[in-house]
């Protein structure tokens, strides 16, 4: 049984977090959070020590190592805001555990060479969440594609809406120096499917850069891209919002729609799996999605070019 610290343990997707560590035989010993509303511990973990102060928790941890093997931590489970993601990796390492970070790894690519340092000097890794690679259907279709003959594109249209309310902007999601922007906090996880799934990244152009909405032109080594993010519920097309939803999620390769609503419950704990028998996704993996959204969120935004179907009805 691994023992595992939670950083961010009040956040949206800290109970993913527990729930794989509990699915996954283990035990969360240390949750770490300012806002103190976190029962949900009780529903996993209820033993679990709670903090606070950060100085409190580095201090628990610290005698826990301490102690001896069987009660130091061996996983720090990372959920904080993504601004914070890169300092709670280094204290993750050097407080003598790996690490398990949500998206986004870090909000510029750089930071990936520190962290590379960090490893090399405490021998602990950086595991991190990209769970649409372990996907089936996303799996699926890179077998297909592999395939294929080589120097074939494909044309891909992604739209992803998932809408949030007034307290989106107010929160620190709301400010790009923190959350890294519409395409950085919401979109990561696609740009890495897309390089999953279509090889080396060839050219970038954005034509849509606002605080609720990104959009822009992708091409990779086998693919051209044209992609959509908001979280403006107008932004979901009507015959969806009727039947009440507030999310719309497509993904077309050549005017074919790639199924893959289901099959994300237990995606988080497919990566635990992963993670706890050495197969996790390190530093590198991250690197060519990190570079995407870096570039999408320095680029100026630019009119003409292949545009996505949505821009022009945002634009109208």
């Amino acid at each position: 049984m691994k023992k595992f610290a939670l950083i961010g343990a009040a956040g949206y997707i800290a109970p993913r977090h527990m729930q794989a560590i509990k699915a996954t035989g283990n035990e969360l010993v240390a949750a770490l959070d300012p806002n103190d509303s976190v029962g949900i511990i009780d529903s996993h973990f209820p033993d679990a020590d709670f903090f606070t102060e950060f100085e409190r928790f580095d201090r628990h941890l610290d005698r826990l190592r301490r102690s001896g093997s069987e009660k130091k931590v061996d996983y720090v489970s990372i959920c904080s805001p993504n601004y914070l993601h890169d300092s709670h990796m280094r204290f993750a390492l050097r407080s003598g555990a790996d690490a398990i970070c949500e998206k986004p790894l870090v909000l510029n690519p750089w930071n990936i060479d520190g962290l590379i340092d960090i490893e090399r000097d405490t021998g602990h890794k950086v595991n991190t969440i990209l769970q649409l690679r372990l996907h089936p259907a996303i799996c699926a279709l890179q077998d297909r594609i592999l395939t294929e003959l080589k120097g074939k594109k494909h044309e891909v249209d992604l739209t992803y809406i998932t809408s949030r309310g007034h307290w989106y902007l107010q929160s620190w999601k709301g400010d790009e120096k923190k959350s890294g922007g519409i395409a950085t906090n919401i979109g990561v996880h696609f740009f890495d499917m897309l390089h999953f799934l279509f090889g080396r990244l060839q050219d970038i152009k954005v034509h849509l850069s606002e605080d609720t909405r990104a959009a822009g032109y992708l091409e990779y080594e086998r693919a051209r891209v044209r992609w959509f993010l908001s979280i403006d519920i107008n932004d979901v097309p009507a015959q969806v919002r009727e039947q009440g939803q507030r999310t719309f999620r497509s993904i077309t390769v050549d005017q074919q729609e790639i199924e893959f609503s289901s099959g994300f419950t237990d995606l988080h704990t497919r990566s635990y799996e992963e993670i706890i028998a050495g197969r996790g996704f390190g530093l590198e993996e991250n690197r060519v999605a990190i570079e995407t959204v870096s570039n999408i969120r320095n680029a100026t935004p630019q009119s003409g070019g292949d545009q996505h179907p949505f821009v022009l009805k945002v634009k109208k």
